[in-house]
């Protein structure tokens, strides 16, 4: 009874279990800058989050249509980030990171700057070529902004790691530089698409992001473990097709994955109509196997790690 009823209560409450603002000057948060799907149904942005840490936006984790917006409500400071990572190359999840890079044109950023992103299949680019599509000097969409990719004309040059299939995903991808944060990426299985989760580490809390995936892996519960925060994309209800259930878990699987990582607290995101029609039920088909706390992602909402 005492599970039903925490989990009632967060229903009830819904991101007002959000500190009102980010970022709290001590400590570290998660804000969510987008929630919502591809869909321009729900009044929501796409994915992106960003992690704080004592006042400071480290990392940003895609960088999704209308996300760009947010990013700048959230007023995250394009100079002071360690780490971005694109988990796949769905509109949703990277549409707006070239508009990213233009508005961070006049941040006056000088230092170069981590990017993460999946390797490619005959489908979907992997990070390079998305990079060379989008901001090639000689043939990008956006080749104005060709400077990214070599420093040159004053703007700070994109540090690329494409990710393999095979990649350890015990190895920091920030092992070589400077930062006080460690990043980890895993590939996660969404259907034909190449997808990556992320594990940020900063001051000894863990925020582990499940990307866009069916949950069919248990490598990811591994990776997953004692996160201090799990965020996962919440896209599908229970009872979905089998299509849908390629590329996304249902709630049940959710809490399954969640309960086997032993993950502290879950942070449900990436909603869409057919997620949020039943909300309630969904939430609670997560919590019949999940009995940590669960949090439901707004866009702006600000969620403190203890």
């Amino acid at each position: 009874m005492r599970r039903l009823v925490t989990t009632l209560l967060l229903l009830s409450m819904g991101a007002s279990w959000a500190e009102p603002a980010c970022p709290p000057p001590e400590g570290v948060a998660l804000q969510v800058l987008g929630s919502g799907g591809p869909i321009a149904d729900d009044a929501r942005a796409s994915t992106a989050y960003v992690v704080w840490a004592d006042g400071r936006s480290r990392a940003l984790i895609d960088m999704g249509s209308g996300s760009f917006v947010r990013f700048g409500e959230a007023r995250v400071d394009f100079t002071e980030l360690d780490f971005v990572g694109l988990s796949h190359f769905h509109t949703d999840h990277a549409a707006d990171f070239v508009a990213l890079l233009k508005s961070g044109n006049f941040a006056g950023r000088e230092r170069p700057l981590p990017l993460a992103g999946p390797s490619g299949n005959r489908r979907f680019p992997g990070l390079h070529d998305f990079l060379a599509a989008s901001i090639d000097p000689e043939t990008g969409a956006y080749r104005y902004l060709g400077g990214y990719l070599d420093g040159s004309g004053g703007l700070p040059r994109l540090v690329p790691t494409e990710v393999a299939g095979d990649a350890d995903a015990t190895e920091d991808l920030l092992g070589n530089s400077e930062s006080t944060i460690a990043v980890y990426a895993q590939r996660v299985p969404h259907g034909i698409v190449p997808a990556l989760g992320f594990r940020v580490e900063v001051e000894g809390r863990s925020i582990v992001f499940s990307s866009d995936q069916n949950g069919s892996d248990p490598a990811f519960i591994d990776f997953a473990k004692h996160a201090s925060l799990l965020v996962v994309h919440m896209v599908i209800p229970e009872g979905a097709g089998e299509r849908a259930k390629q590329l996304h878990a249902e709630p049940s699987r959710i809490g399954e994955v969640a309960a086997a990582a032993g993950a502290e607290r879950l942070l449900l995101s990436h909603f869409m109509a057919r997620s949020l029609r039943d909300l309630d039920g969904n939430v609670q088909r997560v919590a019949d196997s999940y009995d940590g706390d669960i949090l439901l992602a707004e866009d702006l909402g600000c969620y403190p790690i203890p």
